[in-house]
Order: structure tokens, then C-alpha cells, then sequence
């Protein structure tokens, strides 16, 4: 069982957050918005999320709220906006209708972009530096999802609030790390590593990581294998592998 209001909350920060990464990490990405003027897109969720994307010199930004945008684009509820991720709603800007060109354009290729990372081809595949960034998108993607499923999922809250206070490295060994920082059961995904994590959870390569994300291989097996490293606290561990679980479920 999903529902709306997560899935809302993870097409927001996990997966249009991650065009913060794209731009970052693929020079065709940030080509596309290195010659415009800066401009901001805020998406407004009724009962839902809501967040500004800024363009800037090629990198983009996300930050919460839509106070500071110049192009509003509303959704009347969660699943309209889940609707615009999955291509079966097209929202109309209540601001900034003059800008309307750059959504229709440079955005839309971005996103297009972003889609052809996070479902790709085996073909796509075979390219060393295309799986390399795929992986690494999906890492930070699910990262974020995790943290949006402790926070909103009733099972994923049920486990987040077991999960004692402290920060929790997720990584990829040679390759990216993220933070899953925890408060009082609430949780955070910070697109670094933390200085003084109590808990360590390391994928033992690129290839791994990306046969776990899509499904190939078991989490519990891997770790029985040792090519999943733990290490610290196991029961945050543990605690973040629930609600890990629940991703696919969200992001399938």
C-alpha cells in the first residue's frame, strides 16, 4: 500500500530535487541553463509540499516555499501533482506566464533527461559513464525518498520513530554519500556525508548499488555476503533498511 501525499512528498525533494544533482554532474544538463537569465519555478501542493527550483549559471537549487518564484505553478492536490511526474497532468502557471517558454523547453528536456537516467535501457547501460551517473542519481534519489517515507508513510513513521537520534551515512564505496540525519523521528537526507555518523551502511561498488536499486539482487542476501558493509549502531541500521524497503514500492 502507497499513498498519495508521500509519493507527493518524493516526486518533490527525491526526484525533482535530483535535477540539483543532474546540473551538477552532467555538462549537457547544465549547458542547457548556463546562457538564460536566472529564473525560479515554484510548485504549490495543496495539503502537499511545496518548493521553489532556481536556475542559476548552469546549477540549479532547490529550496521550501514559492514566495520567491517567478513562475507559480499550483496543483489542486497530490495527485495532480504526482500526475505532472508521471506525465498525465499539465499544469497552468497562475505567474509568470511569460516565461512559459523555458518550461515548455529547457525544463521539459531537463526532466526528460533526468527520466532517461532514472529508467534507463540496457543499451544505456553498457556506457561506463552513463551508468555511473544513473547509479549515483538513483543513490541520491533514494536517499531523499527515504526521508520522505519516514516522515509521511504511516509504516515508514512507525520505523523512523524507532530510529534513535544521530546521523546515518549511506554510500556507495568510490562513489556518493548521503546523510540521513534523525531527531526525534523525524528525518532529514543531506547530500553529504556527516563528519560523526553513529551508523555506517556501505554498498560495496557501483555495480552493486545499481543491481540493488533496480531490483536485481537482495539486500539481506548482500549483506549475508559481507558486499553490504554495516557498521556502528545496527539497529538504526536496521530501522532504515524498513523503510528502504518501501521505496520500490513508491519509485517502482
Amino acid at each position: 500500500m502507497t499513498d498519495a501525499k508521500t509519493l507527493a512528498y518524493i516526486n518533490m525533494y527525491a526526484v525533482l530535487g535530483s535535477l540539483e544533482n543532474l546540473c551538477e554532474l552532467d555538462p549537457k544538463a547544465s549547458a542547457l541553463v548556463s546562457d538564460i537569465k536566472p529564473i525560479s519555478i515554484g510548485f504549490e501542493v495543496k495539503d502537499g509540499p511545496c518548493a521553489t527550483i532556481t536556475f542559476k549559471n548552469g546549477r540549479c537549487r532547490m529550496e521550501q516555499g514559492v514566495n520567491e518564484c517567478d513562475v507559480k505553478l499550483p496543483f489542486s492536490s497530490c495527485e495532480k501533482f504526482n500526475g505532472l511526474i508521471d506525465g498525465t497532468v499539465t499544469p497552468i502557471p497562475s505567474k509568470g506566464f511569460l516565461h512559459i517558454k523555458f518550461l515548455l523547453d529547457k525544463f521539459t528536456k531537463l526532466t526528460d533527461m533526468l527520466s532517461a537516467y532514472m529508467r534507463p535501457s540496457e543499451e544505456d547501460l553498457k556506457d561506463e559513464e552513463f551508468f555511473n551517473l544513473s547509479t549515483t542519481l538513483l543513490f541520491y534519489t533514494i536517499t531523499v525518498a527515504i526521508s520522505q517515507i519516514g516522515n509521511h508513510d504511516e509504516i515508514g513513521k512507525f520505523s523512523a520513530s524507532h530510529i534513535i537520534d544521530g546521523d546515518v551515512k549511506m554510500s556507495i564505496k568510490g562513489g556518493p554519500a548521503s546523510t540521513i540525519h534523525c531527531k526525534n523521528g523525524h528525518l532529514v537526507t543531506i547530500k553529504k556525508a556527516p563528519e560523526n555518523p553513529r551508523s555506517i551502511m556501505e554498498f560495496g561498488s557501483m555495480q552493486l548499488a545499481n543491481d540493488l536499486f533496480n531490483g536485481k539482487v537482495s539486500a539481506m542476501a548482500q549483506i549475508g555476503e559481507g558486499t553490504i558493509g554495516m557498521f556502528g549502531m545496527i539497529n538504526m541500521i536496521d530501522n532504515v533498511n524498513r523503510i528502504l524497503d518501501r521505496v520500490g514500492l513508491y519509485l517502482a
